[in-house]
């Protein structure tokens, strides 16, 4: 759906970002801004700054910064038209119908009337375990020591021992058939005679989206029936691939990293003992769709799978993938026990945490089982396995990363350094697997920015000019969008310079014409910027003064640098260098 920069801007207005972050985080005033511990990565002292004045917010740790509706985005992991809908709801601005085509409509209703049937469904579980027909699953989730709390709060449930009572059930909340098959909640039976839920006795395990929506469920069948676990097939609103079941919880935990788990019970097992930061694949083996979704809530995956031979092989598998996807893997020692949910039973949380603080190395956990192949007493095996260890570190794109590694393998496994080293060289020429750095697809390396000074400079003016609207009148003989050489910040001042013409500055609206998230970020940034901190005018003028002259310098070499043979370049060149002269020897008042 696409709504107007007027909509957007309206809708925008009425949410005060302050209010709107207070929702999920615990801000406190300090000066002129509002502080608080970033909700998007792990930090014990507050480093996240909201802006009511500019209506845009920024971490000075992470980096992460926009304006509300950025906030809300991220947070909520929505779309930009889904954290429109959500604000305006908030704010109470009625936004104008969708104007799409009918089949995009349909669409979304038909998507809508899926998420309302699994809803529907999941209620009609959680009631069943409650009630006596559910009495078999209820005493099978509390033999797994589960609580009440920890039931109500992932929603569990059981189906009955007749598949047609869900059926019923939901044909009397008047869902029709055909959206009762396509939520994959039940299927025609030719043998019965009618329309049959594949859900009976079995207890339930509703699977919710990031945005807490029931989209599919896993059911785990009471007694010897077969299969013990299953699971909802693809639908419209469910890709196994791209979901990970207790993800809506576990990206709010603030451990600075994501247990990987392969079942179920297991995570559950783990939120209830306070590890809220564990997930699970949904029936399928760890996807690189999966990966990515990690990706957004941390840079560590701790995997804590089976200690057995097939967990094993998972986990090795869970590695390759979690490393092209830029995320740094741990394992998590089971033995003696084979799951995270026997581990908690047997040894409880304390040793789980010690188990955590020692997790391995995800490649030194590779070499480890890698080792296990080779009989070590044997020389021939022995080489053999120091030439496998080598092929395994040529995999390494950095020559730091690579050496480093090769270094504490050489150590740990009592290798001359310099015959591993002459090893690992003679294997990647020979063939040919020493990664190279990625380059652009041009095959050209990315030049190098203006000097971070510079930067810092122009960042410094546009958040001054923020601050104090009225410096623009005074120094806009002197300065021009060109003059920021940085192209993000060229376009925010044209915006912004545009706008202080106008006699008003936006900042929070001026976040809004970028698209990608890490624009946003970085014009964001600019908003963000700490001016310094001086006592008297005497020293913020010079300091404004300071930041003017440097910003104009640098435009001046900058564009002569990369005139060419450009007459036009030249002229403005030669306006800039007297443009600058003449600032050197203006005084600026600030007042």
């Amino acid at each position: 759906m696409y709504y107007s920069d007027e909509i957007v801007e309206e809708v925008r207005a009425r949410n005060d970002i302050v209010e709107v972050v207070s929702g999920y985080v615990r801000l406190q005033k300090k000066g002129g801004r509002y502080w608080g511990l970033c909700p998007f990565h792990n930090e014990k002292s507050a480093s996240f700054s909201v802006n009511g004045d500019l209506q845009v917010y920024h971490c000075f740790g992470c980096g992460a910064g926009g304006n509300v509706y950025t906030f809300v985005m991220n947070y909520e992991n929505y779309s930009f038209p889904e954290a429109v809908r959500m604000l305006a709801e908030r704010a109470g601005v009625a936004l104008p119908q969708e104007d799409g085509s009918e089949e995009a409509r349909r669409r979304g209703d038909r998507r809508a009337r899926l998420l309302e049937v699994n809803k529907a469904a999941a209620r009609f579980f959680y009631y069943q375990l409650r009630s006596p027909h559910g009495q078999i699953g209820y005493q099978y989730l509390k033999k797994r020591e589960l609580t009440d709390e920890t039931m109500r709060s992932f929603g569990l449930g059981f189906a009955g021992k007749n598949g047609a009572y869900l059926v019923q059930y939901l044909r009397e909340k008047g869902f029709e058939d055909e959206l009762i098959q396509e939520a994959g909640l039940a299927r025609h039976s030719e043998k019965d005679g009618g329309m049959l839920s594949q859900f009976w006795n079995r207890v339930m395990y509703p699977i919710q989206d990031i945005n807490n929506r029931v989209i599919g469920f896993g059911g785990r069948v009471m007694g010897d029936g077969e299969p013990k676990y299953l699971n909802s097939p693809e639908t419209p609103i469910f890709d196994k691939r791209r979901n990970l079941y207790g993800l809506n919880y576990a990206r709010k935990a603030r451990s600075g990293n994501i247990i990987l788990c392969e079942g179920y019970m297991d995570v559950i097992a783990m939120h209830q003992a306070g590890f809220t930061q564990a997930v699970a694949s949904l029936g399928t083996a760890f996807t690189a769709e999966q990966a990515a979704l990690l990706k957004r809530y941390t840079e560590t995956v701790l995997l804590a799978y089976d200690s057995d031979g097939a967990g094993v092989k998972a986990a090795l598998r869970a590695i390759g993938i979690l490393r092209e996807a830029g995320l740094t893997g741990k394992v998590i020692d089971m033995r003696p026990y084979k799951d995270p949910d026997e581990f908690m039973k047997g040894l409880g949380k304390d040793a789980f945490e010690e188990r955590i603080r020692q997790a391995e190395n995800s490649f030194f956990f590779e070499v480890r089982i890698l080792q296990g192949q080779f009989d070590m007493d044997d020389p021939e095996e022995k080489t053999r396995f120091h030439r496998e260890i080598a092929k395994k570190l040529c995999e390494f794109s950095e020559d730091v990363e690579r050496d480093n590694y090769l270094q504490a393998v050489a150590e740990k496994y009592y290798i001359g350094i310099e015959n591993l080293r002459r090893l690992v060289a003679r294997y990647a020429q020979s063939t040919g697997l020493a990664k190279q750095p990625e380059r652009p697809k041009s095959g050209i390396q990315k030049k190098k920015g203006p000097e971070e000074s510079a930067r810092q400079s122009q960042r410094l003016l546009i958040t001054w000019l923020c601050s104090e609207p009225g410096l623009y009148g005074r120094i806009r003989r002197y300065i021009s969008a060109a003059d920021f050489t940085v192209e993000i910040y060229r376009r925010v001042a044209e915006r912004l310079f545009a706008e202080l013409e106008e006699g008003r500055a936006n900042p929070a609206g001026i976040i809004s014409m970028f698209q990608d998230s890490e624009e946003q970020k970085e014009a964001a940034a600019l908003f963000g910027a700490v001016l310094p901190r001086l006592d008297s005018k005497q020293e913020r003028e010079k300091a404004f003064h300071e930041i003017l002259l440097s910003v104009k310098k640098n435009s001046y070499e900058y564009h002569i640098a990369h005139m060419g043979a450009d007459v036009n370049a030249l002229a403005q060149a030669i306006a800039g260098k007297k443009a600058l002269e003449e600032l050197a020897g203006t005084h600026i008042s600030l007042d």
